[in-house]
């Protein structure tokens, strides 16, 4: 399970918002300079980002705004959503591209191009359908991964609906 820390924001009826700043996988990996999550975070100057947890195992009755918080996501679903948002789009773009050669073999090479770019626009639209559709699956979704350690500043609570 990946293990990932934040400050508790807002409470709601059967979960919590979290405000977390992704720098976990940053410092312990090699390829630091090539990743595309470090200059994703870079891009964004750090800014942080709101993610719903779920209470898991733990009662949220326990839980304040601005407790320190750990929250995990299980392995396979970072597998799994890892291939659905990378290999999708890599093999619809591949399938889209020998479609349109084959049917317009005439102009294969442009074809070909036209094609892949059909291909990827239609695997991003899957893996954005794929994430839509399973959003509210409570399999899918963060859970708390520990006791509340209580925060030290006032609280200034977000209010969801």
């Amino acid at each position: 399970m990946l293990i990932e820390s934040g400050r508790v924001v807002a409470l709601e009826a059967d979960s919590l918002w979290v405000e977390t700043i992704r720098r976990s996988t940053c410092g312990a990996c090699a390829a630091q300079k090539g990743c595309g999550h470090g200059l994703l975070n870079r891009i964004r100057d750090g800014q942080r980002g709101l993610v719903r947890v779920l209470p898991g195992e733990f009662r949220l009755s326990d839980y304040r705004i601005n407790d320190e918080v750990q929250i995990g996501v299980p392995d396979d679903v970072i597998v799994r959503g890892s291939l659905i948002v990378y290999m999708l789009p890599l093999l619809t773009l591949l399938g889209g591209a020998a479609l349109a050669s084959q049917g317009f073999p005439a102009a294969s090479d442009f074809a070909a191009a036209v094609g892949m770019l059909v291909g990827f626009a239609a695997g991003l639209m899957l893996v954005r359908w794929h994430a839509w559709r399973h959003r509210d699956d409570r399999r899918l979704q963060p859970v708390l991964a520990g006791a509340p350690v209580r925060g030290s500043s006032p609280a200034q609570a977000l209010h969801i609906h």
